[in-house]
């Protein structure tokens, strides 16, 4: 099985991969060439190093208020159907006797799940998806508890679930909460919750422009023993330098989220090939003008930056 849904699996997969130091790479996707971006860095870098299988996770936002990855997919703006054709897509590229990426095992996730606004995400999408995270870190502790314990009753059977305690700090200049008390907390939601994996603040900052951000290495550590278990998701790795996105799984984080760095560098290099091909473009040359072009270089550039993060993750340790 290539195209993961099932969420033991999924669990599988991340769990034997921190048993052998790897951090498994969540990487995000608001369009269909990022996503089978995705697929080519991991497929490659299989390859390279012998893998069987490489687990990444391919995942999505929906109305997320900072940035909604679903209705970026077609031009109609249509978040269901962005959601579930770029779902879909996944799909066709890895299941299947003609799928080019039958040796990635991508797992389906929907990052950053509003109850409310992605409900029809997180219910009526669920047999395609193998994790959710169930974020209402906007809301008040104890209904985030509440909310988040009823949606692991009613899908933890079918779903992983991640939670999250309370808000983290976003390019768009939103702050994270400053709580001395954040460990201690951050226990006793994954207590009541009953969640599978914490989305911790370790801090790092989401859709950041750029790389500034202080990897909390004790934090994730201390919260590692408190919680007995490797269960932690960072978010916010584009804000983070080259060197300093190593060693996340010695530190309990069995998956590292990234999309905005990807996004922004691959689009800086697709465009400086798009200005080299000005001349051509001017002629008319269909093959310069025509939109693959840009969206190849894209693609390319952007696997190829992925491949670079999971080399961090230490992926080869997989082989």
């Amino acid at each position: 099985m290539s195209f993961i849904t099932d969420r033991d699996t999924a669990g599988r997969l991340i769990e034997d991969a921190a048993s052998k130091g790897v951090s498994v790479a969540l990487f995000c996707t608001g369009s269909f060439w990022n996503t089978e971006a995705i697929l080519i860095a991991a497929d490659t870098f299989a390859k390279e190093c012998g893998i069987e299988q490489i687990p990444v996770v391919v995942a999505m936002t929906s109305h997320y208020s900072h940035m909604q990855q679903s209705a970026r997919v077609t031009r109609s703006g249509s978040h269901r159907v962005g959601f579930r054709s770029a779902l879909e897509y996944c799909r066709a590229l890895t299941e299947g006797a003609y799928a080019p990426y039958t040796n990635v095992a991508a797992m389906t996730h929907l990052d950053h799940g509003d109850p409310k606004a992605d409900a029809w995400e997180m219910t009526e999408c669920a047999d395609m998806l193998s994790s959710v995270m169930f974020d209402a870190q906007t809301y008040p502790f104890e209904e985030n508890i509440e909310m988040t314990s009823k949606y692991v009753k009613e899908y933890g059977g079918r779903v992983l679930v991640e939670g999250i305690v309370e808000g983290l700090a976003v390019g768009d200049g939103t702050k994270a909460a400053q709580r001395d008390d954040y460990v201690e907390k951050a226990a006793d939601f994954v207590e009541r919750t009953g969640v599978d994996f914490l989305v911790a603040d370790l801090g790092t900052e989401q859709q950041s422009t750029g790389t500034e951000a202080t990897y909390l290495k004790d934090r994730a550590q201390t919260l590692t023993r408190e919680l007995g278990r490797p269960m932690l998701v960072l978010h916010g790795v584009s804000s983070l330098k080259d060197e300093d996105i190593k060693g996340f799984s010695e530190d309990g984080v069995v998956r590292v989220n990234m999309w905005t760095r990807i996004v922004r560098e691959s689009g800086r290099y697709a465009a400086a090939r798009l200005e080299k091909r000005a001349p051509l473009i001017a002629e008319g040359d269909f093959n310069a003008t025509e939109a693959t072009a840009y969206i190849n270089d894209n693609i390319d550039e952007a696997a190829r930056i992925m491949q670079g993060i999971m080399r961090q993750l230490s992926y080869a340790n997989l082989a």
